[in-house]
């Protein structure tokens, strides 16, 4: 077990955070993960965490943030794969007044925005090539034009960064840069799975229990120990966020069968609902469940086919890989290798 420097506590922790031996536990991995965070909140240089979708990464954004020299400037956070690459460089850098069609008053960027605080850059690897570059230079140089713009722009910001890709492999198929790696990659914090540290899953539950009765005006009681048991034996590819999910369902509803029905939901046939139609039933929202859980399949089907080639898998579907990316992430959809072996995503 490595030993912790303790500057976290239930004192010092941000108030909208969860408590640190809820977020970090008592695993092995997690106590590397709350050391290496300890030891770079002080310190001036990047933060890159990685990890699947839904293991907390902009928690631990906001917790190195709230431990930083910069927690009494802005954190704010830039979601990459939310914002079209057209408008993103807008969203980053900002623009003057008459720098194109609309733009009647001029605006700071998120990089701006962030000046005495953290910037979390959500997602970096499905940031464009072209904003790469530039983004680059924005952190070799501390400083950055308006869309526009002639006055240079000085900056001084903390960069945290998050990913759910493996940039290496990026790099390899021309859709990362490596020297933008470089500058990013200060320290790299890697989230472990929810299904490698199923000792934490107890208190995680009890704390979301907790939380999500008071915000929700609902009194849930303990989950028993054979509902326990299979939150333990599921596999929680959505990680904390669908475990989230899960738990404020039971909240609502105060049921443990329902909780252990969406735990096997996707064993069950496709289209055996189980509904009741003699109470609040809606054929609109039904239709629309279904449809979702339908696309969710066609996805995984897609993905499995194409040995998780996600680029391959968008060409099939006919989206584009933005696009897809968003699904699977929204959907919840398993790690999409879960083999070393198996191939990237090569054109």
């Amino acid at each position: 077990m490595v030993s912790s420097t303790g500057i976290l506590s239930s004192q010092t922790i941000d108030i909208n955070l969860p408590p640190p031996e809820v977020i970090f536990g008592t695993t092995a991995a997690m106590q590397i993960v709350r050391l290496r965070l300890e030891r770079a909140a002080g310190r001036n240089i990047p933060v890159l965490i990685r990890g699947e979708s839904g293991t907390g990464k902009e928690v631990m954004a906001r917790l190195l943030h709230h431990l930083s020299p910069w927690k009494h400037g802005p954190f704010v956070k830039v979601n990459c794969p939310a914002i079209p690459g057209t408008l993103m460089e807008n969203e980053l850098f900002g623009h003057e007044r008459g720098a194109f069609t609309g733009a009647y008053s001029s605006k700071p960027g998120k990089i701006e925005s962030a000046q005495a605080g953290t910037l979390f850059l959500d997602e970096i690897g499905d940031l464009e090539t072209g904003l790469q570059a530039k983004l680059l230079q924005v952190l070799q140089d501390g400083c950055f034009y308006r869309i526009g713009g002639e006055a240079e722009q000085h900056i001084d910001v903390r960069i945290v960064s998050a990913t759910n890709h493996n940039l290496e492999e990026d790099i390899a198929s021309g859709s990362f840069r490596e020297d933008l790696l470089y500058r990013l990659d200060g320290v790299t914090i890697t989230l472990p799975p929810l299904r490698e540290r199923k000792n934490d899953i107890p208190r995680i539950i009890d704390f979301l229990i907790k939380h999500h009765s008071e915000s929700l005006n609902c009194m849930a009681r303990p989950l028993s120990s054979s509902a326990m048991q299979a939150m333990l034996d599921y596999p929680w590819y959505g990680n904390i966020r669908e475990l989230e999910n899960v738990v404020r369902r039971y909240v609502i509803f105060g049921q443990e069968d329902a909780v252990l029905a969406d735990l096997t939901r996707g064993n069950a046939p496709f289209f055996a609902l189980s509904t009741s139609f003699d109470g609040d039933f809606s054929l609109k929202r039904i239709t629309r469940q279904t449809v979702l859980e339908l696309e969710r399949r066609v996805i995984m089907q897609v993905l499995a086919s194409n040995n998780w080639n996600r680029k391959k898998a968008a060409r099939v579907l006919k989206i584009s890989y933005r696009s897809l990316m968003y699904k699977i992430r929204e959907m919840n959809i398993p790690p999409l290798r879960v083999k070393e072996s198996q191939p990237t995503d090569s054109l």
